[in-house]
């Protein structure tokens, strides 16, 4: 090629191609990521009526059941129904069960309900367990409780399967929530292997499911409870007596609400030694378990006993009973006195320290040896149990004091 054309056509090459680029627009930027749509928080369940609340669980329980091939009919009987917070159950929950009875033998004839008995219990028949706790309808841990959560379960026994389920949500209006007699009355409280199983069973338990080991160990002495419960709350305080002793032999009967019921007989029969003892034994369980809570009643606003019974039975009782089985454990103790949510939040944790200061001393005047290991402190309102703020013997548990054990230092020994 001429070298005159060839560098003509190298420079209008070059100016193409330097042209070229200029004209190519720039790349786009690339865009920033979205931030991710904000969670929308699920709707809360509906609220309704108690009975309707009552039917729509139930129902769905019993239509929806998985039934055993070849079985037209099973034998039901029904665990009382509990709070699921505080293991009590109340004329509420009592209430609940005739009405759940009622639409058993009208609508769902393949269930035949049973009296809840160790007899009927050794048939492996189907139980019904339920719970009826106060929550917040939102799920909000602080704010009111606002609804009340009702959980139905079917345990087959037979196969130990979970195979019904049934919730729902009831308006608290109306409902009485009263503990029946017994529970009214068992002065102590703690976290229970037997009631916490149950609870399980109900609340955290899928279709399908084993049902809990420990429900099962322990099935035979709840029902010899269930029957102690009923004479105690019919005032036949001989026959409870006999069946609370019953369930305690039992496999699975060590239990708070055997020991509590053997006081709670003796000493509405009159027998003071023998209740003096068996309150002994509901110390020492608590103590084993690392929590004694006591409902001591006080004054409003005074770290007074109700009543003026501090120099009386029953409760000097059971500090008398308290202080000497502790000296004899070699716990160390803290007190934690607790307030119902009524009134001033300042008001409330000094009154709950100052009682728990209270029987702190109350204690030590009992056995001196205790001087260097107990402690108290309030807390208020902030760690109640039932949180309904009824003042009445429904919540009491929210006035209670706590004994919580610890590991005593050397030279508190």
């Amino acid at each position: 090629m001429n070298p005159t054309r060839l560098a003509v056509a190298t420079l209008l090459t070059g100016a193409f191609v330097s042209l070229a680029v200029a004209q190519t627009p720039p790349a786009a930027p690339t865009p920033a990521p979205a931030a991710p749509a904000p969670a929308v928080p699920p709707s809360p369940p509906p609220i309704i009526p108690l009975d309707d609340a009552i039917l729509r669980a139930a129902n769905d329980l019993f239509s929806k059941a998985i039934m055993p091939e070849g079985s037209d009919r099973m034998q039901l009987v029904i665990d009382p129904l509990i709070d699921g917070v505080t293991g009590a159950q109340s004329r509420a929950t009592q209430s609940m069960e005739k009405r759940i009875t009622d639409l058993v033998r009208s609508s769902y004839p393949r269930f035949e309900p049973q009296p809840f008995t160790p007899d009927t219990v050794n048939r492996n028949p189907v139980v019904l367990i339920g719970t009826f706790t106060a929550v917040n309808n939102a799920g909000q841990a602080n704010a009111p409780k606002d609804a009340y959560r009702i959980c139905l379960a079917l345990a087959d026994l037979k196969t130990r399967k979970i195979i019904a389920k049934g919730t729902a949500r009831a308006k608290p209006e109306g409902i009485d929530v009263t503990p029946t007699a017994y529970f009214a009355d068992a002065p102590v409280w703690t976290k229970d292997a037997a009631t916490d199983s149950y609870v399980k069973n109900c609340q955290a338990s899928r279709l399908g499911e084993a049902v809990d080991p420990v429900y099962l160990d322990r099935v035979q002495a709840a029902a010899y409870l269930a029957e102690a419960i009923a004479a105690y709350d019919g005032r036949k305080y001989g026959e409870a007596l006999g069946l609370y002793n019953s369930a305690a032999k039992v496999p699975g009967g060590d239990q708070l609400r055997a020991y509590n019921g053997v006081y709670l007989t003796n000493w509405k029969l009159g027998r003071r030694n023998d209740a003096s003892a068996a309150f002994a034994k509901v110390v020492d369980y608590s103590l084993n378990n690392n929590r004694l809570a006591v409902k001591f009643l006080f004054r409003p606003g005074t770290t007074q006993f109700f009543g003026a019974r501090e120099t009386t039975p029953p409760y000097a009782m059971w500090l008398s009973q308290i202080a000497e089985r502790t000296a004899k454990s070699n716990a160390c103790l803290t007190l934690v006195g607790h307030a119902s949510p009524t009134g001033p939040e300042p008001l409330n944790d000094r009154l709950s320290k100052e009682r728990a200061e209270a029987l702190a001393t109350r204690l030590k005047s009992q056995s001196p040896a205790l001087a260097k290991r107990l402690s108290s402190t309030g807390v208020g309102f902030h760690e109640n149990i039932v949180g309904t703020g009824r003042d009445d013997a429904s919540d009491a548990l929210d006035r209670r004091v706590e004994f919580k054990v610890g590991t005593c230092p050397t030279a508190a020994l």
